[in-house]
């Protein structure tokens, strides 16, 4: 029953959508385009034209930004720790069984799209985490907390649509992704030694349970450290294997773009399939208007002390995410020619791939990269559930406990169930959050616009940005303290 439940569900998210006629040489096909798509692409298409392509006018800003982004105080980590911990639960097993299965089941041409989801939820992901700083509050400790529940709450003034959000994001970010990324490390030790995924399992919730414990705060030290390391040392193994590929490199691009819109044999079908599992794994991967990423951002105190500057900061994740990370993976598998997969093969494809090139250190490096990127999804998905714990009055002892508790038992049962009902169930919290966080941040354009022309205005006059209360016109109020003092 409870898979029918999520089949039904996820149809009505991913599946059942808009009827799009497509017509090739041979015949006139009806494709079918996601309503959830829909959504993310005309939200991407909003906040790119509302903010004034931001994401291409200020790229190089979104670069200068970080400069002294390693300043923090009490109350807030520092703008660097913000990223990293995004970058955290952004880069796992999106990054590279994601990719996989959108190129098993939508071809080459589903990167194509996944690029182009990612340059519209740059825009996206500037704009809610300007909201999540913007109207962050503190908790029992003294220290930032924040997300789209809070934004919703005081900007909008809608408790039960602030509630409901809150409940998706620990049934999703609280439980049921950990228990992805958990399924996805074992998965990949049991596939390269053979190692019982319960004892994996056990391992990963040890570790994880060590960091967790310290809260929010040692969430972000830790990804401070871990995240430079495993995402350079991936880029630099996958820049090796193109340079050894150079010549391939050209056939795979016009591949990507042939196979995008539905120029080669296939058709419409591998124009549906592209486009289809582009965007959905493009968004599991980047989280750009999922709601995750304005939690990092919230717990933040920016340098300079604007809400913009996170919109910022959380826009190069984004980038950093799926334009570099996410491609690095594709070209991997492309290189090796597996873009014709019937089924989902998930992280295998990827380390079948990584072993056609470099022999059996391949698949070592890939169970050792999708068992530290799926490890650091895993803490700091507990952060951004722990986040709204102060939403119900729970940021004490007892709530933590419970929350902890089920978070590890959550872990253990990912790391033994099949991958498609993990999946799936991933699939359903997602689309649930999303839908609730880009109505509302939709419904607070007037805020994000209001304040990013404080910043631009600002900076245009040569000023160094400062926000204080008042300074614009928002919707609702901020807490008492956090902005009436620049």
């Amino acid at each position: 029953m409870l898979n029918d439940i999520v089949t039904f569900i996820n149809d009505l998210l991913w599946n059942k959508g808009l009827s799009v006629l497509w017509e090739s040489e041979d015949a006139i096909s009806t494709v079918q385009v996601p309503i959830l798509a829909v959504m993310l692409v005309l939200g991407g298409l909003w906040f790119t034209f509302k903010l004034g392509f931001v994401q291409i006018r200020h790229f190089g800003h979104m670069f200068s930004i970080m400069k002294g982004s390693q300043k923090s105080d009490k109350s807030g980590i520092s703008s660097f720790q913000a990223l990293c911990t995004s970058l955290s639960a952004r880069v796992g097993t999106g990054n590279l069984a994601g990719v996989a299965v959108a190129i098993s089941l939508g071809g080459s041409g589903s990167i194509f799209w996944m690029w182009m989801i990612a340059i519209l939820g740059m825009a996206t992901g500037f704009a809610e985490s300007v909201l999540g700083q913007l109207y962050k509050v503190r908790d029992e400790n003294g220290e930032y907390r924040g997300g789209p529940a809070y934004y919703i709450q005081q900007g909008l003034n809608k408790r039960w649509l602030a509630v409901l959000f809150s409940l998706c994001l620990f049934l999703g970010y609280g439980f049921i992704f950990s228990a992805v990324q958990a399924n996805t490390i074992t998965d990949a030790l049991n596939h390269a030694y053979d190692i019982p995924t319960q004892y994996s399992g056990l391992v990963i919730i040890v570790l994880a349970g060590l960091i967790v414990i310290g809260g929010f705060r040692a969430i972000a030290k830790f990804a401070e450290w871990i995240v430079p390391f495993m995402a350079v040392t991936y880029v630099l193994v996958a820049l090796a294997i193109t340079f050894i590929n150079i010549q391939l490199v050209p056939a795979m691009l016009y591949d990507i773009i042939t196979s995008a819109f539905g120029l080669q044999e296939a058709g419409a079908g591998a124009l549906g399939a592209a486009i289809k599992n582009g965007i959905q794994r493009g968004l599991y991967s980047n989280e750009a208007g999922s709601g995750s990423v304005p939690h990092a951002a919230a717990g933040a105190t920016p340098n300079p002390n604007h809400p913009v500057s996170q919109g910022y900061v959380q826009m190069l994740g984004v980038f950093i995410d799926t334009m570099i990370l996410c491609t690095c993976t594709a070209v991997v598998i492309l290189l090796a020619g597996g873009s014709n997969g019937e089924q989902m093969e998930g992280i295998r494809l990827t380390q079948t791939a990584m072993s056609s090139h470099l022999g059996d250190f391949g698949g070592d490096f890939v169970a050792a990269a999708i068992s530290l990127f799926a490890f650091t999804s895993v803490v700091a998905n507990y952060a951004y559930g722990e986040s709204n714990l102060h939403m119900f009055k729970l940021d004490n002892k007892i709530g933590r406990g419970v929350y902890t508790l089920g978070y590890l038992l959550m872990i253990f049962w990912g790391s033994k169930a099949s991958l498609p009902q993990v999946w799936a169930m991933a699939d359903m919290a997602l689309g649930l959050m999303t839908i609730i966080n880009i109505i509302a941040i939709v419904w607070m354009t007037p805020t994000i616009v209001a304040i990013s022309k404080d910043y631009f205005i600002k900076r245009d006059r040569g000023e160094r940005p400062e926000y204080s209360t008042g300074d614009c016109q928002i919707q609702g109020e901020t807490e008492t303290g956090i902005w009436d003092q620049k």
